[in-house]
């Protein structure tokens, strides 16, 4: 679905008060005129969306905490926006006549109301990539029925979205996603068995939500992004490869069989991405810092640990069980880290938890979304008994 090129294009933000949402909002308020914002939701922090939604003047502002229907209203008072709460005005949201929405609500939560955008056939930019882990094939296969686009926002998959030509599929041979090591790219297993989340959330690069920036510091973001690539992509694991770039410059690669190697590259700020997913097809101009190679002087490559970053190994062996064996990955992965950032399990236990959760379920088939939330909480009751006791328990795992 394109936008008369007459009219303002109408989007929707799921998720407007977090990173992504907000600089989103940036975005839009940078050249006002060429949108016009039809809801925004954010989960619990009112005063943000409803600082959004007095600037942006969307006809509708949920907050997924129904408690918090009362403030939302107060704080809107006068406005002329709508305040709605609970989960079913979130899935509302999606629903309004958008014809660009981003899906930017972090974990599985995310999953219904970008279902609900795909549904009704619009331009979907997702940021959640847990979306594609729990569901990428039913998620891909609706979004053909009706006929919605997905652009992918996270930076790596991002780029090689803008470098793979899909009319020469046929001479694709991999793609390559880039990771930036985290924190602890270069620490041993004595000091990651000691990290804290105060250490764990300070990645070098990019400046990212606490949960992502564990994930980034396991290399669990890396794997899930493997899995989603996969059904992006219609690639199978061993033609999606993944090297630590510690720059962050280049993003993501397509390989093909005449040797060439297509990159993006770009300075590590979200507003790139975001952009190139707001204006597609054609480009908008975003504030981020521009490149200077000759500055930069050297851009470095190498293969993960997968003896120190072990998440990255579990979400391959995830993909390749395929059926529920991603979306129990990813439910244990969510709890492990709301642990570890709640000081209940140290930082390598979460690759335990979600190893030992992925063990203890046996694999199954996904036959829709009721399957995918019924697994997705049987999972997250494994991981919360395996954190109950703290790290020795999930320590067990490894013997």
């Amino acid at each position: 679905m394109q936008p008369a090129q007459n009219r303002p294009r109408r989007v929707s933000i799921l998720g407007s008060t977090g990173s992504v949402g907000c600089n989103t909002v940036s975005l839009i308020e940078a050249e006002p005129e060429r949108y016009q914002v039809e809801a925004l939701t954010a989960h619990r922090n009112v005063e943000t969306l409803a600082d959004q939604a007095r600037r942006l003047r969307p006809k509708l502002a949920v907050v997924a905490d129904e408690s918090l229907y009362r403030p939302l209203k107060a704080a809107l008072a006068g406005s002329g926006v709508e305040a709605a709460a609970g989960a079913e005005s979130v899935i509302e949201a999606a629903s309004s006549p958008a014809e660009w929405v981003m899906a930017a609500i972090v974990g599985a939560a995310g999953l219904a109301p970008t279902m609900a955008a795909i549904r009704r056939g619009a331009l979907v930019a997702f940021a959640n990539k847990e979306v594609m882990v729990c569901a990428g094939a039913l998620v891909t296969a609706e979004a053909k029925r009706c006929g919605a686009r997905l652009l992918p926002v996270d930076s790596e998959h991002n780029a090689v979205f803008q470098v793979f030509h899909e009319e020469h599929r046929h001479a694709i041979e991999r793609i390559i996603l880039t990771a930036s090591g985290g924190p602890f790219r270069s620490h041993d297993l004595a000091a990651m068995e000691q990290a804290t989340p105060e250490q764990a959330v300070a990645h070098p690069n990019w400046r990212m939500g606490a949960k992502i920036s564990v994930d980034s510091a396991t290399m669990m973001n890396k794997g899930l992004e493997v899995i989603e690539a996969h059904h992006l992509f219609d690639l199978p694991s061993e033609r999606i490869d993944v090297v630590v770039h510690p720059q962050s410059v280049v993003h993501g690669l397509v390989c093909y069989s005449d040797g060439s190697m297509l990159a993006q590259l770009g300075s590590p700020d979200m507003r790139t991405p975001i952009a190139s997913a707001l204006g597609w097809p054609d480009r908008i101009a975003a504030p981020s810092p521009r490149l200077d190679l000759a500055a930069l002087a050297r851009l470095t490559f190498e293969t993960p640990d997968p003896r120190r970053f072990p998440a990255l190994a579990l979400a391959r062996a995830a993909l390749d069980e395929g059926g529920a064996a991603p979306t129990i990955l990813n439910a244990a992965n969510e709890v492990a880290v709301a642990a570890f950032l709640e000081r209940q399990i140290g930082f390598l236990d979460i690759a335990r938890t979600v190893d030992r959760v992925l063990q203890a379920l046996p694999a199954r088939a996904l036959g829709d979304l009721e399957d995918v939330v019924a697994i997705d909480r049987e999972a997250r009751d494994w991981a919360q008994r395996f954190v109950g006791n703290g790290a020795a328990v999930a320590r067990a795992a490894s013997g």
